[in-house]
């Protein structure tokens, strides 16, 4: 569903440019030991902490000082003091005017939008702020080279009061060669410019889409640091794997900075993480004329290597070095892809479903409560290990905007995969979503995805690369898609909401929000006994019509705010489903269990290859859109009514009764179809069971009959469950027990009934 219709109706841095695909023969296992060469190690100094900040009008005047400080990485919001209305900007607004503007006749190099209309859009006089901090810099080096992981909006870099040069992508890592203006054995001045909003960025650059942000604050939000080696440099690397043989493709691209031709040897090693047990190593031979930049490929046979897995998540670390510079960069073992005739996701080879929920960091960082949590790493440990191993969840959606470094280092860790999106959301087959996708300029756009790939390429947690929220743009799917993929040699799968998919088996996405109230949704549910009539494949307003997989990672329509009050999108549906007079605890029991309903629902089917919940993280505020489901998002405890619910509903051994009826006459036998899946390889066996509860939790009858499920099979088993002759509210569950196999813990689906006399 296209909610932003709804809310409508109510310089030169060293930048990855394309890598090119050179025909290197396959490198030989070398029988010479792997010994690090000296002179061989690069430096790292990282640029992380307190830097002082001032702001400007000026692009180009350095202010005279800095009387603010601020933490990097980190968001201008936070600095000390605060400055005023650092947040404000009309996002919404300003998109719409670039494709008024720019929409029909794209202009390439047209600065967005002039300073003196920018106050249609903010009350901010400000366009830059200026970061300052100071380094000493080793002694003498060959290469010295700055890299900004991520800032918004645009990064430009001076050093020592020289411009040393521009990177304008907010989302995407700046690289700056810093070594013509250092002073070795001395301080640096380094100062970094980023733009105060969007509103700066010259057209074509995405500045980020999201119709439901409120506040855009600029900032350095993951890590800076410099880097020192000798020459030549390793510039970036891939690592690819591949399972059938076990082995690692490396692409590396190596520079030589100097003005005279070498010759080098690149050395391989692969190590187990936290080992120093080398557990294959091979060296390569290289040259380069004066100046050049070269791709190099070499395959790397693992054959005793582990496969990462979410449960298993082995992580491997690859040392290149050459007799210069060292490159580190840690890798799993896995393949991950779609599969369209069979419609199903596929992790090394096997089918594997996806379990999980979103996380929308950036709306996130408007947060009352945000601060420094999403820079905390023990806070984003919890997050994305703790929790989601307790609701059995695998996988989750980064959305509308990209998420610290550190974040995907963690993901790796803990073993999910995420379907990774990049920040554009212009809306369904409208005029305005036509235009909207005409400002975005082509060459642009396609520069910024590949170097979205180089950045997150060698994280296994990274498994599926996704273009747009829902969004019609067809230039992704049809040119830049194609263009950038090959880039990729892990070939990862690419979702692009609602343009038909580029590739052969790339999934699409699905969000069907049956309790949405907006015009021309058709597949809208009154109530939920309306389920017991469907068989979970309604397709979304706006998605292509196709056979290709599916991914399910939006659904409800039903946010309640943290303090249990409706979302700005859903207070007309919750005076439909409540009485205005229930308390703000009523309200978040009924989401959790209307919630966890429509996820039994939606995974019984197995129509789609992924369930994923809409939002794990997000802002909670009166004016919001949406919102998760904290009860104290800094302390990190979930409701506790969504937790007790959620848990059961994504539990690998499903259990959905097909059954709402709100109330029954004492006595009756109802025949009642439990729904029970296993999202486990291996077949599983026990008890499941139906069981009568009063409002007190005494059980007034009960049935139950063995359940036999194969590996990552269906079953559903109907029961002529006889009612008894009392009368109030009560609780129909469905138990299921198993007695063998991985799963342990007992899965329950609830129903509220209530009995009646049948007066």
């Amino acid at each position: 569903m296209d909610r932003r219709k709804f809310i409508l109706l109510m310089g030169t841095g060293i930048s990855h440019e394309c890598l090119p695909h050179m025909a290197i023969p396959t490198a030989t296992v070398s029988e010479v030991p792997f010994v690090a060469q000296k002179g061989g190690e690069r430096t790292i100094l990282p640029l992380n902490g307190t830097w002082e900040i001032d702001d400007s009008i000026s692009a180009d005047a350095i202010p005279n000082s800095f009387s603010h400080k601020v933490d990097v990485p980190g968001l201008i919001h936070s600095s000390i003091p605060p400055f005023p209305d650092v947040d404000d900007f009309d996002g919404g607004s300003w998109i719409r005017e670039l494709a008024r503007q720019y929409g029909k006749e794209p202009v390439p190099g047209v600065l967005g939008i002039p300073a003196s209309d920018l106050s249609r859009f903010t009350k901010q006089k400000r366009r830059y702020f200026w970061y300052r901090t100071t380094f000493v810099a080793p002694s003498i080096c060959q290469v010295a080279r700055l890299k900004v992981n991520k800032a918004q909006f645009g990064t430009a870099v001076w050093l020592n009061g020289s411009k040393i040069g521009e990177h304008w992508s907010c989302f995407t890592a700046g690289h700056f060669d810093l070594s013509g203006r250092i002073r070795w054995s001395e301080e640096n001045e380094l100062v970094v410019r980023v733009g105060a909003h969007p509103g700066v960025l010259p057209h074509g650059i995405i500045g980020g889409i999201d119709w439901e942000k409120k506040e855009w604050t600029p900032g350095i939000y993951d890590e800076v640091s410099v880097y020192f080696s000798g020459n030549p440099a390793i510039e970036s690397v891939q690592v690819a794997p591949r399972i059938s043989p076990c082995e690692i493709l490396v692409q590396t691209r190596v520079k030589n900075y100097s003005l005279e031709p070498l010759q080098s040897v690149l050395r391989f090693a692969v190590r187990p993480c936290n080992s120093t047990r080398v557990i294959q190593q091979l060296k390569h031979q290289i040259s380069l004329e004066a100046g050049a930049e070269k791709v190099f490929k070499v395959k790397i046979p693992l054959p005793d290597a582990r496969l990462w897995w979410p449960e298993d998540p082995q992580l491997y670390e690859l040392e290149i070095n050459t007799n210069a510079d060292s490159v580190k960069t840690r890798f799993g073992i896995r393949e991950f892809r779609f599969d369209t005739p069979t419609q199903r996701a596929y992790l090394n080879g096997e089918p594997y479903f996806l379990r999980g929920s979103n996380i929308t960091l950036h709306r996130f960082f408007e947060d009352p409560v945000s601060g420094r949590l999403p820079w905390d790493e023990s806070w984003v440990r919890k997050l994305l290990t703790d929790i989601p191993k307790r609701l059995s969840w695998n996988c989750f959606r980064f959305t509308i905007g990209p998420v610290p470094d550190k974040w995907l280092d963690i993901a790796d860790e803990a073993g999910l995969l995420i379907q990774y999106e990049y920040p554009i959301w212009t809306g369904s087959h409208s005029t305005e979503a036509t235009d909207i996708f005409r400002v975005y300029d082509q060459k642009q756009l396609a520069l910024e995805f590949s170097e979205w790939i180089q950045d997150n390429c060698n994280h296994p947690s990274v498994a599926i690369w996704d273009a747009s929220n829902e969004s019609w743009f067809p230039d992704l799917s049809t040119k830049i898609i194609p263009e950038v993929r090959p880039l990729d040699l892990s070939e990862r799968p690419w979702e692009n909401s609602y343009n038909p998919p580029s590739g052969p088996d790339d999934p699409v996405e699905q969000h069907p929000y049956l309790f949405g109230p907006f015009p021309g949704n058709r597949i809208r549910i009154s109530s939920m006994e309306d389920l017991e009539f469907r068989a979970g494949a309604d397709r979304a307003l706006g998605g292509p019509p196709t056979a290709h997989a599916l991914i399910l990672n939006e659904y409800g329509w039903l946010w309640v705010n943290r303090d249990g009050s409706p979302t700005t999108l859903t207070k007309e549906v919750w005076e439909k489903i409540l009485p205005s007079n229930v308390t703000p605890e009523d309200r978040l029991e009924e989401y959790a269990y209307l919630t966890s309903g429509l996820t039994e629902y939606w995974r019984a089917y197995r129509h789609f290859a992924a369930v994923m919940h809409f939002v794990f993280l997000a802002y909670s505020k009166p004016d919001g859109a949406t919102s998760d489901s904290f009860q104290d998002v800094k302390g990190l405890k979930l409701e506790p009514h969504f937790e007790k619910y959620m848990a059961n509903a994504f539990r690998p051994i499903g259990v959905y009764i097909n059954f709402w009826h709100p109330t029954v006459r004492a006595g009756v036998v109802q025949e009642l179809e439990v729904m029970m899946i296993n999202d486990y390889a291996d077949p599983v066996s026990g008890v499941i069971s139906i069981v009568l509860e009063d409002g007190d939790g005494r059980q007034l009858t009960k049935t139950e009959t063995p359940f036999e499920l194969s590996g990552l099979g269906q079953q559903t088993y109907n029961f002529d469950f006889r009612f008894p002759q009392s009368i109030g509210k009560c609780w129909l569950k469905a138990i299921a027990n198993p007695l063998s196999g991985k799963e342990k813990k007992a899965t329950v689906s609830r129903r509220r009934v209530e009995l009646t006399d049948g007066a």
